[in-house]
């Protein structure tokens, strides 16, 4: 399992309450009680606003996706762990960067690099919790991006609304593009998605960050399911009573369970693939 934070986040904090410090992915008594045959992981790296809404946030999300996946083909190699079941857990825009990364991922398939193929083929099922992945327009998603500087990254100063609105237009066009290349792969996943039933404190005024419409579009074959938290706190659980916490667990129990009998197929057949894709291009070579 791997935890993958999102805006100005970090690879522990995001997922541990603040007065308690209980950090529920790695704590004892809480979920490797429940899943004690399973490793896991959390991803660490910049999550400057300018890495998802600046004008080089196509770039940044790429380089991120790309060392993600880099990541844990290493690690699982190391671990001799290739074929694992992976389960993605993500908060807020880290959902961004893990789309990214398996429709990278899912694109290498040529010979020296069809090891970056496995994270594809391994991953399983996605935890989306609070990502935004669609909007009516591209206002709509800058809208969103904006409402997630004011919870997520308050201190941002910006030197004029109009470079604001401009760096978070260019942006919510980026985050759209992505979700559209990843809805092709969408069929091969496991996806539960989790919207806020809190609104966040702005201060001036209360509201949702991640709209229920776009946290949890309605598709077929994915679940979805509200949480009792605003958007900063719906990844950080207190207890096994906490509100939410049994019902995410649970979910990731169900797939851990489930991925055994899923993945071992999967891999059968994109050794298949690519096989075929090996002859197909020796056969080119002769021609």
């Amino acid at each position: 399992m791997i935890a993958v934070h999102g805006l100005n986040g970090d690879a522990f904090a995001t997922w541990t309450t603040e007065k308690t410090q209980k950090f529920w992915l790695g704590d004892s008594d809480l979920l490797p009680a429940h899943l004690k045959r399973a490793r896991i992981l959390t991803f660490s790296y910049d999550a400057a606003v300018t890495a998802f809404l600046g004008k080089t946030s196509s770039d940044r999300i790429l380089q991120h996706a790309q060392t993600l996946v880099a990541e844990l083909v290493a690690d699982r190699e190391l671990e001799d762990a290739q074929q694992r079941p992976i389960i993605f857990i993500c908060h807020s825009l880290g959902g961004i960067i893990v789309k990214r990364a398996l429709v990278h991922s899912a694109s290498r398939t040529s010979k020296l690099i069809q090891h970056i193929h496995s994270i594809y083929v391994s991953t399983y099922a996605i935890l989306f919790l609070g990502t935004p992945h669609n909007g009516s327009n591209k206002a709509n998603l800058a809208s969103t991006a904006q409402r997630m500087l004011g919870a997520l990254a308050p201190s941002v100063v910006w030197d004029t609304d109009g470079q604001l609105l401009d760096s978070l237009n260019e942006g919510s066009e980026t985050l759209q593009n992505i979700t559209d290349m990843f809805v092709p792969l969408m069929r091969n996943f496991r996806i539960f998605f989790f919207w806020e039933q809190e609104k966040t404190d702005f201060g001036a005024r209360k509201d949702y960050v991640v709209e229920e419409y776009s946290a949890a579009p309605i598709l077929d074959d994915t679940e979805r399911a509200g949480l009792p938290y605003d958007h900063r706190h719906m990844c950080k659980f207190e207890s096994k009573s906490s509100p939410g916490y049994r019902l995410v667990v649970a979910a990731l129990i169900r797939y851990a369970n489930a991925a055994p009998g899923v993945v071992p197929r999967r891999w059968a057949e994109a050794i298949d693939m690519l096989k075929q894709k090996r002859i197909n291009e020796a056969a080119e070579l002769v021609a």
